[in-house]
This record gives C-alpha cells, sequence and structure tokens, in this order.
C-alpha cells in the first residue's frame, strides 16, 4: 500500500478506502449492465447463484490468512518493544547498586540509546526502511563497559551480570522489533485478495443481470464488507 495512505489518521484513511471500493463497485455495475445486451445478457443469467458460496469461502479465506499475519506482526512488535522498555529500565535501576560513575555512565548510555532509537529507528521503522546494519553504538558501549567493571563488592557483582543480561536482553528485543517491522503484506497477497473481491462483485452483477436495483444492493453490501 501507498505509504500516504498508511500515514492517514485511521477516519480519513477510512474514507479514502470506502470511497475507492464505492468508485470500483459502481463501475463493475455498469460495465456489467452495458454489456448485458442480446447474447451476453443470457450468458450472464446463466452463471449459477451457486458460484458465491466457494467463491466467498475462498476470499474468506484469504483474509484470515492475511489478518492473521498483520495481528501476529502486531502483537510479536509490542511484546519486542516492551521488552526492550523493560530491559532499558532494568539497567536503569541496576545501575543504582553501583559507584556513582558506572551509574552515570550507564544511564547516560541508555538515555543516548532512547534518543537514538526516536530520532532515528523509529522514523525508519515508519519508512520500513530499518535494517540490522543500524547498530546501537550506545548498548553495544554499555555493554563492554559492563563487562569490563571490576566490581568492589559482592553486591556490585550480582548487579553487574543482571545489567549485562538487561543488556543483552534489550539488544535482542530491538533486533526483533526491526525484524518483525520488515514484515509486510506483499504485493502478491494483496493482488490475490483484491482480485477475488472483484470476481465476487462482477458474479453478483451477473447473477442479479435481470435486475439491477437488486445487483446493486448485493454488490453494495459486499462492497462495504471488503472495504471494512
Amino acid at each position: 500500500m501507498l505509504d500516504w495512505l498508511q500515514n492517514l489518521p485511521v477516519i480519513w484513511m477510512s474514507v479514502v478506502v470506502f470511497l475507492a471500493t464505492g468508485i470500483v463497485t459502481a463501475g463493475i455495475h455498469w460495465l456489467v449492465m452495458t454489456l448485458a445486451v442480446g447474447e451476453r445478457s443470457r450468458a450472464f443469467k446463466g452463471v449459477s447463484p451457486g458460484m458465491l458460496s466457494p467463491l466467498g469461502i475462498s476470499y474468506g479465506l484469504l483474509v484470515a490468512f492475511v489478518a492473521a499475519q498483520v495481528w501476529n506482526d502486531f502483537d510479536a512488535a509490542r511484546d519486542a518493544v516492551n521488552r526492550e522498555a523493560s530491559a532499558l529500565r532494568g539497567i536503569v535501576l541496576l545501575a543504582s547498586r553501583l559507584p556513582s560513575q558506572p551509574e552515570l555512565r550507564l544511564i547516560t548510555l541508555v538515555r543516548r540509546h532512547v534518543e537514538r532509537s526516536v530520532s532515528q529507528e523509529w522514523p525508519a521503522m515508519a519508512r520500513q526502511r530499518a535494517t540490522l546494519t543500524m547498530t546501537s553504538a550506545p548498548l553495544a558501549q554499555a555493554l563492554q563497559f559492563a563487562l569490563s567493571f571490576t566490581p568492589a563488592r559482592a553486591g556490585q557483582k550480582v548487579a553487574q551480570g543482571s545489567i549485562i543480561t538487561a543488556i543483552e536482553n534489550a539488544l535482542e528485543a530491538r533486533r526483533q522489533r526491526i525484524l518483525i517491522n520488515g514484515s509486510a503484506v506483499n504485493a502478491v497477497k494483496w493482488s490475490g485478495l483484491l482480485l477475488q473481491a472483484v470476481c465476487l462483485l462482477i458474479a453478483m452483477a451477473m447473477i442479479h443481470v435481470d435486475n439491477r436495483l437488486t445487483a446493486a444492493i448485493a454488490m453494495a453490501l459486499f462492497a462495504t464488507g471488503v472495504a471494512v
């Protein structure tokens, strides 16, 4: 789909989708009714209403598969973001168990990572241009610093191990959100879904070719479902 459509508010996105679906439906209705003359009209009337059932089932399955992918990606992305945020919060909390200088160093690096994510990574993700080549230098530096730190007490040693684990969790969660961001409903799936909807609309128009109002009502109802 086009970036400008995805970036619209939901209400305006809905308006655009409903208008586009309505225009296509009206065009199909007009075209079929215009062609339904003479021998073609008898051929159109011969289309069995039983065709709608298998076409509708296959369309419903396509919608279910596409929706399942989108919802699964959404849930996985939300979990990855939550894990990353929790890990970063854990680093900040655990850093308080260290001396003031190492604590300040870790907090500064976490803050830089957050600022970099907001200013660079998330805008790139919005355009689906984020890749794993975009490394998080602040988190990498934080990991190196935590590994090189020499704890003076047992409590600091425990905190050091937990901080290293939290940094690794944050890096893994970041990697997951970037990978998930690259997942999308590709053009083949969109084409198959839309072509199936068009076939159903054409079949409805042909089956009800002798009653334009009935055809318009049936097509409008189905088109509304497609737009939704």
